[in-house]
């Protein structure tokens, strides 16, 4: 492992310890455990959804569920599959009965995520949802107000040194298309991009 790749990993470490110590919202309270993310720390691409649900919350895995499921399918569409790549939320502990996020969940958490983005730099973030879509949106200074139903599938330029190469890509989530099988088309279609960004 390179000096670099340590010092990485430390740095991972301490942020992921402190993560799942954190009392930073009411959710701390109601939480099994949290769910800080997973998958590899040098890939070019970050996948960033929402909340844990309730089998994330048991298991401490991020889409682990049905909508984990689809999200394996679409990754496989594009030749990748979850070693290949890291997977989070916006905010890492359950809300009851999967309920949107608050405001103030939002703002206590998405100080982690980040420090994720900080850390690994990666080429592309995948937002899945409008939750993932406008954090990442305003932590770039990007205009926020948009429906992830009229830019799903477009690539956003965030400007910078941090991320001079990067792009964001705005992407249902997954769960759409556990209620509407129709959207899975979607979602494949919408998927394409990232391969091609990945090029």
């Amino acid at each position: 492992m390179t000096e670099t790749a340590a010092s990485l990993q430390e740095k991972w470490h301490q942020l992921e310890k402190s993560c799942q110590q954190c009392q930073r919202c009411s959710l701390a309270r109601s939480r099994t455990q949290v769910v800080f993310g997973s998958g590899c720390l040098q890939s070019r691409i970050m996948f960033v959804g929402e909340a844990p649900g309730f089998n994330e919350d048991r298991k401490g895995i991020p889409f682990c569920g049905q909508a984990g499921a689809i999200l394996d399918q679409l990754l496989s569409s594009i030749n990748l599959d979850r070693s290949q790549v890291y997977i989070t939320n916006v905010i890492k502990c359950r809300p009851p009965g999967n309920r949107d996020p608050e405001p103030e969940e939002l703002a206590a958490c998405q100080v982690y995520l980040y420090q994720q983005l900080e850390l690994l730099k990666p080429e592309v973030i995948a937002c899945l949802g409008r939750f993932s879509l406008r954090t990442i949106l305003e932590y770039f200074g990007l205009p926020a107000s948009v429906s992830i139903s009229r830019v799903h599938g477009q690539v956003f330029s965030p400007e910078g040194d941090l991320f001079r190469q990067g792009k964001i890509v705005a992407l249902y989530h997954p769960a759409v298309a556990t209620y509407q099988p129709a959207a899975l088309a979607t979602l494949k279609k919408d998927f394409a991009v990232l391969s091609e960004l990945l090029l």
